[in-house]
């Protein structure tokens, strides 16, 4: 399987995974979580995590980046971490709900004045209501007296006091996982700690951690100086499929995303069921399953499972094209349409982008060393759980010399496609991701990413049969794959060129 990058890094270690019959113990509890066990005991400790079968992709519009949203809120404590004072919080809580449902509704007529053309900017404070400005107030004094009772990161303080390492968690399109590595003799409170996340959320200051993620968004895209070309390029590239909203999600939803869709989205996704927890380490598994019925036992899960996603993106009638001028320097990027992680010419696929991309691969021996048109090439496959794509990535080596690394990523792909690969480069980029798996197997935490990645996607066996698909590509199936999905048909290009300054007054 080979979904996301992350994965694909993964899949470099599977080919040793599977020689080495690595002892995965697979249960599911009475309330449908999956658990995955590997005990290894070389060190103290074990690498623990859970992953939600939702990411960007299970939203839809309006309430796009919730699953990004869900990231943070997960840290914000329970009914019995994070406050000093549960039931003043609940109901501060509740009395900021009520509030926000008024503020919802002065939105409603200041977009509607936007529509009209009344005002230009519905998020200037010039334009509200007395009455909005009154809300916004009264909601400021109750989220000042819940921040008063706040037992601010108790969570992530607990762990560090256990001596946990590596507490994070990440959202893709497809998942959500969630993860840190704790001392041996430390598991039953992670178990408890984690469990406690799932049975007893209340989404504290939801409110104002919409407003931490939409300055999260201003750092990371609106303030930098590709991150919205990126966000075009993204929403080309996919048509019809969730897939083509950001992550992190569009201003307008993150600003108005209410808790009752919070709870809405959590009762969903977040239930056992929908959820596979793994751990690696120094640990007994009969004692560990034991631990993990009682303590993860206890959630409930959701009859009615999570609905399927059904948009299924059409086939791309012409390549289209993004001419961005930025503040960077030139850069040319190229991505066509491929196939899932699961497909069955994703390791293929996986084979071809290794043949190109890398210090020895083709596109770095003709565009950087012979040709020197560019100082950089990349080429990547990124196989996603309902769809993928394939990239070829170059630097020119000037402003002016885009168009000549363009030519030359797709004339590299036209040779291939024309004339095959050779045995020897095949055999040359097997033993890489051999020699990657063995240089990386050694680490709990990676191990244990990449069984999570992969019931993410799948399950954990695509993961352990990954390097007898990769051993099973010829040099025909590089070929045929590149000659399918490296048409001109399924291709978006974008092309970086320097802003030009702006003129100085006067010249």
């Amino acid at each position: 399987m080979f979904v996301q990058p992350f994965l694909r890094f993964a899949a470099l270690l599977a080919a040793p995974l599977l020689a080495q019959s690595i002892p995965v113990t697979e249960h599911t509890l009475s309330n449908g979580m999956r658990v995955l066990l590997v005990e290894r005991h070389q060190r103290p400790s074990v690498a623990c995590g859970w992953v939600v079968r939702a990411g960007s992709a299970n939203e839809r519009p309006g309430t796009t980046g919730i699953a990004h949203l869900f990231e943070h809120m997960m840290f914000k404590g329970t009914r019995t971490l994070g406050t000093r004072d549960a039931a003043r919080d609940a109901e501060l809580n509740r009395l900021q709900d009520l509030l926000q449902a008024q503020i919802r509704r002065e939105l409603d007529t200041l977009r509607e004045r936007l529509r009209r053309g009344e005002i230009a900017d519905m998020n200037d404070p010039a334009v509200r209501s007395p009455r909005h400005q009154d809300l916004l107030r009264d909601f400021e004094r109750l989220a000042t007296e819940q921040r008063a009772l706040l037992e601010k990161n108790e969570l992530v303080q607990i762990y560090t006091r256990a001596g946990a390492t590596e507490l994070n968690a990440d959202t893709t399109s497809d998942r959500t996982y969630f993860h840190v590595t704790v001392p041996a003799n430390r598991l039953e409170l992670w178990a408890w700690l984690e469990s406690d996340r799932l049975l007893n959320p209340v989404f504290r200051e939801f409110y104002t951690e919409r407003d931490v993620v939409m300055e999260e968004r201003r750092q990371r895209v609106d303030a930098t100086a590709i991150g919205v070309f990126e966000e075009r390029y993204r929403s080309l590239i996919w048509q019809a499929h969730p897939y083509h909203w950001p992550i992190i999600g569009w201003p307008s939803d993150i600003a108005q995303v209410t808790r009752e869709q919070a709870q809405e989205f959590f009762a969903t996704y977040y239930a056992p069921n929908n959820i596979s927890a793994v751990l690696v380490g120094d640990f007994r598994s009969r004692d560990a399953l034991a631990m993990m019925e009682r303590y993860f036992g206890r959630i409930p899960a959701n009859p009615a499972g999570v609905p399927p996603i059904v948009t299924t993106e059409p086939p791309q009638p012409a390549p289209t094209r993004l001419l961005a001028e930025a503040d960077t320097g030139a850069e040319v990027v190229i991505t066509f349409k491929a196939v899932s992680g699961l497909h069955r010419d994703a390791p293929a696929l996986e084979v071809l982008a290794a043949l190109l991309g890398g210090q020895t691969g083709r596109l770095n021996r003709a565009l950087v060393r012979a040709r020197r048109s560019a100082t950089d090439v990349m080429a990547w496959n990124k196989g996603l759980k309902y769809a993928g794509t394939f990239v070829v990535f170059g630097v020119p080596a000037g402003e002016d010399r885009s168009p000549e690394v363009e030519a030359q990523l797709l004339e590299e792909i036209a040779r291939i496609q024309r004339e095959g690969v050779t045995e020897r480069e095949l055999r040359k980029v097997k033993n890489r991701f051999q020699m990657g798996a063995f240089k990386r197997l050694e680490d709990d935490a990676v191990l244990a990413n990449a069984l999570a990645e992969a019931e993410g996607a799948g399950t954990y066996r695509d993961l352990l049969e990954e390097p007898r698909w990769l051993e099973a590509v010829t040099a025909a199936d590089v070929q045929r794959v590149a000659r399918k999905y490296l048409v001109k048909e399924s291709m978006n290009t974008l092309v970086y060129s320097r802003k030009s300054a702006p003129a100085r007054e006067g010249k």
